[in-house]
């Protein structure tokens, strides 16, 4: 038996877990079986984190994008098809990755098609950052490089789906759509709102039929690519977090993001994704950032019965800025909003760029 695989791309903060998150629960009540895949440059992701504690089978590939670790994705999908015995399976490779229909869409189905099969290929796209992709590059606070990383996911794509359409206007809604249609005429342009459901059940019907996938390879410039990757530090952090009275994690997440976004606003850096989980007794909270002129915005998961004075944080950054710039960044802030009422123990801390991407795979048509 084929177990279907739903590969989520798009740009960082684009709402692909988000997705991933609300796709799987509407496909459990369904009654299918789902295992989900995480991807990133490096491990300790607050999206598996995520994932995992709302219940769902996942794995995580880190080191590299889905195309540079083939092999580590398909033995992940192995892994959970032998443990979860999934219908489906849902993959959110990295952000900042584009040419997967040329190096994991089409190599899947000519490899492994006998256990697994890779349906058509959904770029989710925010809608400010398309904005800031139209107006063009004058008033883009991406880079030349960056957006050109931005533009080829779409080129790529059999699905666009257009996300936050709950924010939009129906003028706004026409106006991109409209552009979507006319630059990027081979995929489907479809609306969603990841976070509160609109269209979901539409845009699964489609990805789970027999549509074809991968149709669409983009002619991509390595040299370029690599070079947009480079341009973003990246950031994974872990901290043990120990309070001298009870504390509101609620807040103290919020607080977190808030002053990191005053930082990156005082030293003119843009913000691609930032991104924190924070477990305490009782409760699990996430809060995203998913652009400089953003807001933090958090979600609950559990309820906190009384505030607590331990916690564990994840704090995930993807900033257009060198890494030491990062990693000294997020360092202080999180020092600064402790203040002198809770200790931060620091574990794990990764600041770099990522590598050259070098595809195991890449089918040329």
């Amino acid at each position: 038996m084929q177990t279907k695989l739903i590969l989520v791309g798009g740009f960082l903060g684009a709402g692909k877990t988000t997705l991933l998150a609300n796709a799987a629960t509407r496909l459990v009540a369904a009654n299918k079986r789902v295992g989900l895949i995480t991807n990133d440059q490096a491990a300790d992701l607050v999206d598996t984190a995520m994932l995992r504690g709302k219940g769902f089978g996942v794995n995580e590939v880190a080191g590299g994008c889905f195309c540079c670790r083939f092999d580590d994705l398909v033995n992940a999908s192995d892994k959970l098809i032998a443990e979860h015995k999934p219908d489906v399976l849902i993959g959110e490779p990295v952000g900042s990755c584009t040419d997967l229909t040329a190096t994991v869409v089409q190599p899947m189905n000519a490899f492994h098609s006998s256990k697994i099969r890779a349906m058509p290929f959904t770029v989710v796209v925010d809608p400010d950052r398309l904005k800031d992709m139209l107006k063009g590059q004058s008033t883009n606070p991406l880079s030349a490089k960056v957006t050109y990383i931005y533009g080829k996911q779409l080129e790529e794509a059999d699905v666009i789906a257009l996300n936050k359409s709950d924010t939009l206007d129906a003028g706004e809604i026409a106006h991109l759509t409209a552009e979507l249609n006319r630059r990027f005429p081979q995929a489907k342009v479809m609306l969603i709102s990841a976070l509160n459901g609109e269209g979901l059940d539409a845009w699964l019907e489609h990805v789970m039929s027999d549509a074809p996938a991968g149709q669409h390879i983009a002619e991509v410039d390595y040299d370029i690519y690599a070079d947009g990757e480079a341009e973003l530090g990246w950031m994974n952090a872990s901290v043990k977090l120990n309070a001298a009275h009870e504390v509101d994690w609620k807040r103290f997440c919020l607080e977190v993001l808030k002053n990191f976004r005053a930082q990156l606003i005082e030293k003119k850096i843009e913000a691609a994704h930032v991104k924190l989980a924070l477990n305490a007794p009782g409760t699990a909270l996430v809060a995203n950032l998913t652009s400089t002129k953003g807001q933090p915005f958090l979600m609950v998961q559990g309820t906190q019965d009384a505030p607590t004075r331990q916690s564990q944080m994840l704090f995930n950054a993807r900033v257009q800025a060198h890494p030491d710039i990062l990693k000294s960044m997020v360092e202080s802030v999180i020092r600064d909003t402790c203040d002198s009422e809770i200790q931060p123990e620091f574990g794990i801390l990764q600041a770099f760029k990522p590598g050259r991407p070098v595809p195991v795979h890449r089918f040329a048509r």
